[in-house]
């Protein structure tokens, strides 16, 4: 199994980190976590094309972390050769919300299908939606989904991917809870978004300052991650983003490892990460 942060930002636009997505790649499947800004443009580089996702699992309905759904249906349609799905799985409002993005799409979706005689079809997107216990099956892997915490933001949902004798917890943006306890446990790799509490503390703007009570941050993530016996913790989507190439990516890692013994990494985009039974 492997897991490439494709996309490590947070809603500030970065030039070096795109909007939060995660793939997973097992069993010869293209699993991907999220959606966020430049999630083709970063998968392309992998590569995996828009046609190559088997399912998209969305965390919640924050627009960073959907923004680019949109995209992903169109291309997906408009590059492949037969009318073929697009199956997505979220938390409840994930239907709700992809009706919403296909009406948005229908002036282009009726540009396209009157410019291209063999584009005879309209998007097809399969939603599942889900509170916990098993997201997805197939192949050997599994995906279970457990409910987080982000609230006002609700409800929101992790993901347990269980495949090849590795486990991978994805967990989106969350406080500490029962939920995310039971993602982690025993997970080789940890995918947690993280916010560094010192840094927001230090300018004192409300709409900066609120972030702290709906996130995790590195002390509360390197907690769940002790707590839960988890191998390597991956911080990612890290408010406020350290410049790139600066010192402070170090101190966001010292800062974690100070309260978790195991491996940790601030994970930039496009980073890989192997894991083996």
């Amino acid at each position: 199994m492997q897991v490439i942060t494709l996309g490590t930002g947070c809603p500030l636009p970065d030039p070096d980190r795109a909007g939060p997505a995660t793939l997973v790649r097992t069993a010869g499947l293209n699993l991907l976590f999220d959606c966020g800004r430049g999630v083709l443009m970063r998968a392309a580089a992998v590569p995996v094309g828009p046609s190559g996702f088997t399912v998209v699992f969305l965390t919640h309905l924050h627009s960073d972390h959907v923004t680019d759904l949109n995209d992903i249906i169109t291309m997906q349609w408009a590059t492949s050769m037969a009318a073929s799905p697009l199956r997505i799985v979220g938390p409840v409002g994930t239907a709700a919300f992809v009706d919403r993005t296909l009406a948005m799409l229908q002036d282009d979706i009726g540009y396209r299908v009157t410019h291209h005689a063999d584009l005879n079809w309209e998007p097809m997107v399969e939603v599942t939606e889900v509170t916990d216990g098993v997201a997805w099956e197939a192949d050997g892997v599994r995906v279970l989904a457990e409910p987080t915490d982000h609230r006002p933001v609700h409800p929101t949902i992790g993901y347990r991917i269980e495949s090849e004798g590795a486990v991978v917890a994805i967990a989106g943006d969350t406080k500490p809870c029962d939920g995310l306890d039971r993602l982690c446990a025993d997970a080789d790799l940890y995918v947690q978004t993280v916010v560094r509490r010192s840094a927001i503390e230090a300018f004192p703007i409300p709409r900066l300052v609120d972030v702290l009570d709906y996130h995790s941050d590195l002390a509360e993530a390197a907690g769940t991650a002790t707590r839960n016996r988890v191998g390597t913790l991956v911080l990612t989507h890290p408010v406020p983003p350290p410049p790139s190439g600066s010192d402070l990516a170090a101190e966001w890692v010292a800062e974690a490892a100070a309260g978790f013994a195991g491996a940790v990494v601030l994970a930039d985009d496009l980073q890989v990460f192997d894991l083996s039974s």
